[in-house]
């Protein structure tokens, strides 16, 4: 009979079975062996545990009796008075020998359950240090801010001892000793070792969650658990830090990309191990960010509301600083991580405080978003900050602060429309058709053309990108917004505070406004200055947005602006001449867009109006205001070659100058000379002398009287920005120079009185 062999996976099989049954048996078994060891563990510890005799205290009856009985069996016919009542004291204190024993039940009577032998060997003290026992009196608690504390004393051979606090620690006792028995100077010294226990910490913390942040993201939960310090003496401290510190941790891991949430069925598909490791990562990540800011949002919150916690570690007036810390750690958060989660509810967190009664929380959330609008290129940030601005002043019917509307002048909007209108009036290239190429190609130059506008095709593929066509139109609709916000004020609200910040914004981006709005907007800007309720600057801003217009797109509008004209004229003489001197800036604008970009729509009397009105200007501002008026009348000089008859001292046509008339169509300029110059040739500062100089010789572009490179290649607003107050030296040279700036001065002055003597030889200006 011949017998099969298994085959070889049935032999493994059986041998698999046979190693488990194995495994478990040994399992069993050593299960046993430690459950009997536990149990004569036990059964040791019971028998070994000291267990004190029970005593049962009587009743006062059986007390009197027995010690009735015990004073009657005394033999008192043989004792004296005094050794009896020795005795009956003695009989009367509680001792070993009128205990009674009879009354205490044995001790291991019956058999006990395990659980009680278990309970009974969890009673028993450990064994501590041998110390010496002294009496305690227990004195009645104290309460304070963590709660009820006992006290007591300790009884000496001399009497009271010491006065501690105890507090139970385990078995044993501890003694805490009451701050108020410290010095300041001992509250400080343990507030600092506080202070640097938890910075250690923290930097601990910190610097294992840089350096690998994948595996020690945990850390981070630690970390923010710090914020709820409830130590009084160090809690706005170590809160303030732990806010910053995070604040850099989230800074320096945060990936550039954002983070979203798995679908289903990613999280149902199966992955390599590095890749999980990577999601767990992320979603750690994000739910740790989320947690944080939220902590910093309701920090912000307390501080607005007021509102009492139930701890008292942080006071009151903690609050301000806290949620001072919290804001900057968002505004930084804001610049730092644009492209990453929560970016929005930062925004919304953070536009409201823009409006903040306090004015170091609005300027530091209004610096933040000039520098988010200057340094967003897409455009997307810039969008969504506007639209909450636009409901913020909506939903506070126009009760904002100025500076918030003054933070949209930042907003990048004019370089990129500036490039798209080059790129869409540039000529664009052609290419060559099959019978085109056929006519004048060969057949190797054919091929090689061919190539050439596969290559340039592909290249403008990929710089018309989608990036490119949705930045322009998150601008479109960020300026959308802008103009809405400014319309609806200049509707509403024209007598707000926000008036002047809305005509900066609206002379910042005139260029840009649709042609359907101009005439509009001209006549709203045109009433509100003939009504007579805006002050100068304010005034200045709609001449300046209305040439904008006119200079830009509205050149198609056939549009005489004169009554913006006349009203500038009219206000140069009123113009401010000391050191807040910012209205001469907004007036250099606005003659380089009514005269310089207007040449040809401009006529010769107005013009010569205009230069003779600013030299007399020229007399009583500051120097850096008269070098930016001089430099304007230079610019009107040159667009105006017949106005150099003012430096003549002939008169033109009929009539004498009416310096007081307000309209310089009809106030006769050709009938006077510019004698301004002769004045200002005399002036103390070099550069407005340069100037008098240069004009009274026709502002020739070479020659002895032309000016330098550094001064000729400036235009006026650059040139007032340049010699501004903050900048300037009013007094002449010292006559007793330093040795390293001797040379420098002798050279100028010797310059200076070359120029004053070639004046002298010129015909006088009357």
């Amino acid at each position: 009979m011949k017998f099969r062999k298994k085959p070889l996976h049935g032999v493994k099989l059986e041998n698999k079975l046979k190693n488990r049954q194995l495994k478990q048996q040994n399992v069993a078994k050593k299960q046993r062996k430690e459950q009997k060891k536990l149990r004569q563990a036990v059964k040791d510890a019971a028998i070994r545990t000291p267990r004190p005799l029970e005593t049962y205290r009587k009743r006062p009856g059986e007390e009197e009796e027995e010690e009735e009985e015990f004073l009657e069996s005394l033999p008192t016919d043989m004792m004296e008075d005094d050794d009896l009542r020795q005795m009956t004291d003695m009989a009367r204190k509680a001792s070993f020998i009128t205990r009674d024993l009879s009354s205490c039940a044995p001790i291991h009577s019956t058999k006990k359950r395990k659980s009680e032998v278990i309970r009974s060997y969890e009673k028993v003290p450990r064994k501590m240090a041998k110390t010496e026992e002294k009496e305690v009196i227990h004195l009645l608690p104290i309460k304070d801010k963590s709660g009820v504390i006992p006290q007591s004393v300790e009884r000496g051979e001399g009497g009271l001892v010491s006065s501690d606090w105890f507090t139970e620690e385990g078995a044993g006792l501890k003694v805490i000793i009451s701050a108020d028995h410290l010095t300041p100077a001992q509250r400080e010294q343990r507030r600092v070792q506080k202070i640097q226990e938890r910075k250690t910490t923290i930097a601990t913390l910190g610097s294992a969650i840089i350096c690998d942040p994948v595996n020690n993201i945990k850390r981070l939960k630690e970390l923010r658990g710090m914020l709820m310090e409830s130590d009084p003496a160090v809690a706005v401290t170590v809160r303030k830090l732990v806010m910053v510190s995070l604040m850099e941790i989230f800074k320096d891991i945060a990936p550039t990309y954002k983070i979203r949430p798995l679908t289903s069925e990613e999280k149902a598909a199966k992955v390599r191990k590095e890749t999980q490791q990577l999601r767990e990562f992320e979603e750690s990540l994000v739910s740790q960010y989320k947690f944080y800011l939220e902590d910093l949002e309701q920090t912000i919150k307390d501080w607005k509301q007021q509102k009492k916690k139930r701890s008292q570690a942080v006071g009151f007036d903690s609050y301000r600083g806290l949620a001072e810390v919290a804001i900057r750690c968002l505004c930084e958060l804001l610049l730092a991580l644009p492209h990453f989660n929560f970016h929005n509810n930062i925004i919304v967190a953070l536009v409201p405080l823009m409006n903040d009664p306090v004015r170091q929380v609005s300027d530091m959330c209004c610096d933040a978003f000039r520098k988010l609008f200057q340094q967003d290129k897409v455009g997307g940030a810039a969008l969504a900050s506007v639209r909450v601005v636009s409901g913020l002043v909506k939903s506070l019917n126009y009760n904002i602060r100025p500076e918030v509307l003054r933070t949209l002048l930042s907003l990048r909007i004019k370089e990129v429309h500036m490039k798209k209108d080059l790129e869409d009036t540039a000529p664009k290239k052609k290419f060559m058709n099959n019978k085109e190429k056929k006519k004048n190609l060969s057949r190797m130059q054919r091929k090689w053309k061919k190539a050439e506008e596969k290559l340039e095709k592909e290249l403008l593929e990929a710089e018309a990108s989608e990036s490119k066509d949705k930045k322009i139109q998150l601008h479109t609709q960020t300026l959308n917004i802008v103009f809405l916000i400014y319309f609806r004020i200049l509707k509403k609200a024209q007598k707000s505070v926000l008036l002047p910040a809305v005509l900066e914004g609206l002379a910042n981006f005139a260029h840009l406004i649709n042609l359907e709005f101009f005439d509009d907007l001209l006549n709203v800007l045109q009433n509100l200055i003939q009504s007579g309720d805006l002050t100068n600057q304010e005034s200045l801003h709609c001449i300046q947005t209305v040439f904008i217009i006119l200079s830009g797109q509205g050149d198609v509008l056939n549009v005489d602006p004169l009554k913006f004209y006349s009203q500038l004229y009219q206000m140069l003489p009123r113009l401010h001449a000391g050191a807040p001197n910012d209205d001469i800036s907004i007036v250099l604008r606005c003659l380089d867009a009514m005269l310089t970009r207007r040449r040809k729509q401009v006529t010769l009397q107005r013009a010569m109006a205009f230069m003779k009105r600013l030299s007399v200007l020229s007399l009583h501002t500051l120097p850096n205001a008269s070098v930016g008026l001089l430099a304007a009348n230079r610019a009107a000089l040159h667009a105006f070659p017949k106005c150099d008859f003012l430096l003549d001292n002939e008169v033109q046509g009929s009539g004498f100058y009416l310096p007081e008339l307000d309209e310089p169509e009809h106030c006769n300029a050709q009938n006077t000379a510019l004698w301004e110059l002769h004045l200002l040739q005399r002036h103390f500062h070099p550069v407005v002398r340069r100037f008098a100089v240069h004009l009274s010789r026709g502002a020739p572009s070479e020659g002895s009287g032309a000016l330098g490179v550094e001064l000729s290649r400036r235009t006026p607003v650059e040139l007032f920005d340049d010699y501004s107050v903050k900048d300037m030296t009013f007094n002449p040279p010292v006559a007793t120079p330093t040795s390293k700036k001797k040379k420098q001065v002798e050279k100028a002055l010797n310059e200076e009185e070359a120029e004053l003597d070639f004046t002298k030889t010129q015909t006088p200006i009357t």
